[in-house]
């Protein structure tokens, strides 16, 4: 091809946020003008439906339930003071208590180095995959605590994990995550965890921190055997969406990462992603380069391959996220709508 024209079209179909240091290079996807004018007026009913839905539109017919997990990003944008205000106080309780555990003002009762060493994680799906992959792209090297998952209900994979503990299970801050409150898979690891409690002498309601939905059975069971901290999660925010909720913060500030700085990063992102160019909006480009390569109908399989270690945890993310939480069959017509079959790297 000539090279000249790719270079034009590179220019002219190069997304760039500098702020955020993103780009998205989709000039060399094949798209038409002709595609993109008829893909016009689709474009624009999404970007006023997503309009709706940040007003707090019911968005499950089903459930009657708002999606807003773009609130927890910019409080100001929640249709109510009391939504604001939960969404306010829960971020300064979550700084707060990070702070103090970080510090060793909030200690473990049993442990010789006096201070909380390591997070032990119990969730699953939702619950796990956020703050995996934050842990893994943003934490320091040397993190104030080190982080393990169990987000499985194999019973070798549970004791794997609490066997690598060894002594420090007594300076271990267990956070156990789930939206319902009742997932069997994260009850299943939570039993396991309190009997290696039990088996090594430690009182586990004096480490242990329940993120879950108020009035859960999670919840009840935290409040009565009187845990360390509970911390909400909302009705509103669904689980593969809810990092930058509880379920995300908390595990992310006790790391050291700037969730405050995150929270800005991600509602910069959501500012981009509101914008009705189609040119300047990197979500919106993506899904047109998506529609057009699967000709609209889900016949091709997306492979997503991350260069960077890091963000290794990406793919699995984002095969979670389209597959399970955007894999619908029908849409709220009733017509039949098609996927794409996506394949994570790991």
């Amino acid at each position: 091809k000539d090279p000249i024209k790719l270079w034009e079209r590179y220019v002219e179909w190069l997304y760039q946020h500098k702020e955020l240091g993103l780009f998205v290079d989709v000039s060399r996807m094949g798209f038409t003008e002709e595609f993109l004018r008829r893909m016009e007026p689709r474009m624009q009913r999404a970007f006023a439906a997503m309009r709706e839905l940040e007003k707090g539109a019911i968005a499950n017919p089903d459930e009657g339930r708002m999606v807003g997990h773009y609130w927890l990003r910019d409080p100001g944008l929640a249709p109510n003071s009391f939504l604001r205000t939960k969404i306010e106080t829960t971020l300064d309780r979550i700084l707060a208590f990070s702070q103090d555990v970080v510090s060793g003002k909030i200690k473990p009762p049993s442990s010789p180095a006096g201070r909380f060493t390591q997070i032990l994680s119990i969730g699953i799906g939702g619950s796990a995959l956020g703050p995996q992959f934050v842990s893994e792209a943003l934490a320091p090297d040397n993190p104030p605590l080190k982080i393990r998952f169990i987000d499985n209900t194999d019973p070798a994979g549970i004791d794997h994990q609490i066997a690598q503990l060894g002594p420090e299970l007594a300076s271990t801050l267990v956070i156990v995550i789930s939206k319902s409150g009742g997932t069997p898979e994260t009850r299943n690891g939570l039993l396991e965890v309190q009997k290696a409690f039990r088996d090594a002498g430690l009182d586990f309601s004096k480490q242990g921190v329940a993120v879950t939905q108020e009035n859960s059975l999670l919840d009840n069971t935290a409040r009565i055997e009187g845990w360390l901290a509970r911390f909400p999660m909302f009705d509103w925010v669904g689980g593969r969406t809810s990092e930058m909720s509880a379920v995300g913060l908390l595990p992310a500030a006790l790391q050291g990462i700037d969730i405050k700085e995150m929270l800005v990063g991600a509602a910069l992102m959501d500012e981009e992603t509101r914008n009705t160019v189609v040119k300047e909006n990197p979500a919106a480009l993506l899904a047109l380069c998506w529609y057009w390569a699967s000709e609209g109908i889900g016949n091709k399989d997306m492979v997503v391959l991350p260069y960077k270690d890091s963000l290794l945890l990406l793919s699995r993310y984002l095969q979670q996220l389209v597959m399970e939480s955007l894999g619908k069959e029908f849409d709220l017509d009733g017509n039949r709508v098609h996927i794409l079959p996506f394949y994570s790297h790991c």
